[in-house]
């Protein structure tokens, strides 16, 4: 049955050892990391399909105005081929001014697509408020929408975000703390002590006793070089150097709108005795003739017949002894027919019990 098979390959998915990694794949640097720049523009150049707002008319009649093209007082243009649009980005560390990012532009207001369109030059700001970056160009767009008279339309993805690949040049770049202070701090992505101390331990084996030394479970402080190009150098051995994360500890999840269940290897039981028992109600409708007698006065008619069945599932009982694993919990329900909301069932009576040893998290 798919039950059997979904839960023996996560049995065999999840039972491999954990192998070393470097340690550029498991941290960050603290102070070292992309930021965020948003900025505001117009998108020109589209098929009709565009919008009439009056933001969009004020940011139009503003952009003439850089210009030196002043509209008449009360004067409404009509830019169907014109819409308002957000720009976002992310500057990544150590960005230089020319250089260039990739930026996503999405419409903020009715337009009906940006597919054709052009960016018309605009200034993506960080947090702080400073322009970092200076956004223009063609959008390129995956979606496509079309529309009938009738009201009837066909859309694929969404025709109303668009990218432009390097379309922003770097006026301004970020500072950043790499060159500061005569530490650094490697950042797990994923918090553990058992990590953090292996990783320690790792850096003090190659470079020397006390170099490097785990602040929490995310954080472990390095001594380094105060000279740059020294420093670098220095990162470089350090960042692949080999680790071998933690296990993760002992979960199950589950997924009650798929019936998808992933159970860990580290997963155990405490003495248990579960029953497992089912009824199924099965409700046919079918439709009967009834045909009147020969040289009757009777009337051909159409009756409804209702079938109703219930059957009990012999109920069933397995016992679990002291410290049982995953591939006994697997064999026990895969020995019952458990269905996804059966298992579903038996896991939350098992922590509820007390006797999963182990996180339940139902998603």
């Amino acid at each position: 049955m798919w039950l059997r098979t979904l839960l023996l390959v996560l049995l065999a998915a999840v039972s491999g050892t954990v192998s070393a990694e470097r340690i550029k794949d498991i941290t960050t640097i603290q102070g070292v990391r992309n930021n965020q720049l948003v900025g505001y523009g117009l998108v020109v150049g589209l098929t009709g399909t565009g919008e009439q707002a009056r933001y969009t008319e004020q940011s139009f009649a503003t952009l003439l105005s850089n210009f030196g093209i002043n509209l008449p007082p009360g004067t409404r243009p009509k830019i169907k081929n014109v819409a308002a649009v957000a720009i976002h980005a992310d500057l990544p560390p150590f960005t230089k001014p020319g250089q260039t990012i990739d930026i996503t532009v999405s419409s903020i207001g009715s337009a009906e697509s940006l597919r054709g369109g052009t960016l018309l030059q605009a200034f993506l700001k960080g947090v702080d408020g400073k322009i970092y970056a200076v956004a223009q160009g063609n959008l390129v767009v995956g979606g496509f929408g079309f529309s009938g008279a009738d009201g009837s339309q066909v859309i694929s993805n969404t025709p109303t975000v668009g990218r432009i690949p390097n379309g922003a040049i770097v006026e301004r770049e970020v500072p950043n703390m790499f060159g500061q202070g005569d530490y650094l701090t490697f950042n797990l992505n994923s918090p553990d002590f058992t990590t953090a101390k292996r990783l320690s331990d790792a850096i003090n084996e190659l470079v020397g006793p006390s170099t490097a030394r785990a602040i929490d479970a995310t954080s472990v402080r390095v001594t380094a070089p105060r000279d740059l190009s020294q420093r670098v150098a220095y990162l470089s051995v350090l960042e692949n150097i080999d680790v071998k994360p933690a296990d993760e500890s002992a979960k199950v999840i589950v997924n009650s709108r798929t019936g998808t269940i992933v159970i860990g290897k580290d997963v155990t039981l405490l003495p248990a005795a579960i029953t497992h028992g089912g009824m199924t109600v099965t409700i046919a409708e079918s439709q009967d003739v009834s045909q009147p007698g020969p040289f009757s006065d009777g009337e051909t008619v159409v009756t409804q017949e209702s079938l109703i069945d219930v059957a009990l599932d012999d109920s069933r009982m397995f016992v679990f002894n002291p410290g049982a694993t995953l591939d006994d919990l697997v064999r026990a329900i895969n020995a019952v027919g458990a269905a996804p909301a059966d298992v579903m069932a038996i896991l939350e009576a098992l922590k509820q019990a007390g006797a999963l040893r182990g996180q339940l998290i139902i998603i």
